[in-house]
């Protein structure tokens, strides 16, 4: 996995109040050292479902995948989702810059029962943020916030899913 290196002295605030609330001193402040280095990962996570008989999970993550790629961001880590996500799901999603979220229709009836529900909610919980790709999108804007949503971007066939990758590769 490609990460980028970040420096935190670069962003500091004129008067060095980087990671400390305002109004506070340098003496006890909670935050980063001047100078402090972190890794930004850059590399998206697909974690995607069927679009139907016609595009299986490995297909419609192929073709997103592409779509990254065209735009300039390294190879995805795709997660194709059958039935249940892999024992590992935990440890790639916090390794991902984002997690992308597909599947052939997002409504909020079968939304509780459906994978994507699992995997918005782990995203939160771990503060990762996740995107969404379908061929039909039945939610309100409600519904999409309380997943925690930032974008759901619709896309049918995988000339269309390529082009929703080089979209969330633009936005990631």
């Amino acid at each position: 996995m490609t990460r980028r290196m970040c420096s935190q002295s670069s962003d500091a605030h004129r008067d060095g109040s980087l990671g400390r609330p305002p109004g506070r001193s340098g003496d006890g402040a909670v935050g980063v050292r001047r100078g402090a280095r972190m890794l930004i990962p850059d590399t998206l996570m697909l974690a995607v479902c069927s679009f139907g008989d016609e595009l299986p999970s490995e297909r419609v993550a192929s073709a997103i995948a592409k779509g990254v790629r065209a735009a300039g961001m390294p190879a995805p880590d795709m997660c194709p989702i059958e039935d249940a996500l892999p024992g590992d799901f935990d440890v790639r999603m916090r390794r991902a810059r984002a997690v992308v979220v597909g599947t052939g229709r997002l409504e909020r009836a079968t939304l509780p029962v459906s994978p994507v529900f699992e995997i918005a909610t782990r995203a939160r919980q771990a503060g990762v943020p996740a995107y969404a790709v379908t061929a039909l999108n039945e939610l309100d804007v409600f519904d999409a916030r309380m997943l925690d949503l930032q974008v759901i971007l619709q896309a049918r066939g995988t000339r269309g899913l390529s082009a929703a990758g080089r979209a969330l590769a633009r936005l990631a």
